[in-house]
């Protein structure tokens, strides 16, 4: 799983413990999952993309290799 966290903190001109701040999460979890070392909860993701005030598609994204194969979960 990917993101775009960083991009996003950046577009607000926010450091990463302005976003932990209104996350409630600390500055160092900002920084794991900017760098992909740590895949948040549903919870925390949609807390991510609520505080950004975007859908959690538009944070968090599979890569091709990692989509599912049509119709298995169909």
């Amino acid at each position: 799983m990917k993101n775009r966290v960083k991009e996003l903190r950046a577009r607000f001109d926010w450091t990463q413990e302005d976003l932990a701040r209104r996350a409630g999460i600390t500055r160092q979890t900002v920084g794991m999952i900017e760098k992909s070392d740590y895949s948040p909860s549903i919870l925390l993701a949609l807390k991510l993309a609520r505080v950004f005030g975007v859908a959690v598609e538009e944070v968090f994204y599979l890569e091709a290799h990692e989509e599912p194969e049509r119709g298995i979960l169909e």
